[in-house]
This record gives structure tokens, sequence and C-alpha cells, in this order.
């Protein structure tokens, strides 16, 4: 009772093209596909980070962090505006 059954899938199925339409199906399954496949890299890419992270807490020489220099203040320069004439009626 807990699974579904085959009637269940197939009323999932045709709720579902009814909803698309048939023309819709194989791009809808094209991007599921791609954005199963993009998941599947980011979380492989995060457990690659966290073994790195692990290794990086190991006591082993890092490179000095290189300082960038200070960031001079920008001053805007000021352009003097023409007056308007004062309008006479």
């Amino acid at each position: 009772m807990g699974s579904l059954s085959i009637w269940h899938w197939l009323i999932i199925a045709v709720v579902f093209v009814m909803f698309f339409g048939a023309k819709r199906m194989p791009d809808a399954a094209r991007s599921l596909g791609r954005s199963l496949r993009i998941f599947k890299s980011e979380v492989s890419q995060m457990q690659n980070e966290g073994k790195e992270s692990s290794d990086a807490q190991a006591p082993a020489q890092q490179p000095p962090v290189q300082q960038l220099p200070q960031a001079q203040p920008v001053t805007p320069s000021v352009t003097p505006q023409p007056q308007a004439e004062p309008k006479t009626l």
C-alpha cells in the first residue's frame, strides 16, 4: 500500500501529458536530464572540496597571502553647470 502501483504511474503520466502536451515532452525530459547532471556535478564538487579542506587542516605550509595595495579615494570632478537665464513674462 505504501508504493505506487502501475495504475498510479499511468494516471500520473496521462496528467503530465495533458498539462504539457506531447510536443514538449522531449524538451522537458532533456531539461530534466541537464538539471540532474548539473546537480550531480555540483554535489561531487562539494564533496571534493570537503576532502580538500580536511587535508588542508593538516599542518602544511601555506603560501603567504599577498596583500593588495590600498585603493585610492576617487574624487569626483566638478564641472560648472551653465546658469539658466531667468524667464520674464
